[in-house]
C-alpha cells in the first residue's frame, strides 16, 4: 500500500519517522544530560524494546510466532 504525500506534515494523521527519531533523540539527550551515562543507556534500551514491540504489533506478529521463526520452527 502506498501513501501519497502532498506536503510537509503527518500522513494520515500519523507522524513520520523523522519526528519519532527526533523525539527519541531528545529523550536520550535529556537522559544523558540530567541522569548521566547510565540513564542514557537505560532510556536507549527501553526505547529499543518499545520500538521492537511496536514493530511486532504493526506487522501483526505475536511474540511466540516471532520467536518460533528465529529458531526455525514451522507450524
Amino acid at each position: 500500500m502506498t501513501r501519497r504525500v502532498d506536503g510537509p506534515g503527518p500522513v494520515d494523521g500519523v507522524p513520520g519517522r523523522g519526528v519519532l527519531g527526533a523525539a527519541a533523540g531528545m529523550a536520550l539527550g535529556f537522559a544523558g544530560w540530567f541522569g548521566g551515562f547510565g540513564a542514557f543507556l537505560v532510556v536507549a534500551a527501553l526505547g529499543t524494546l518499545g520500538w521492537f514491540a511496536g514493530h511486532l504489533v504493526d506487522r501483526g506478529t505475536g511474540l511466540r510466532e516471532f520467536l518460533d521463526s528465529l529458531v526455525g520452527r514451522r507450524q
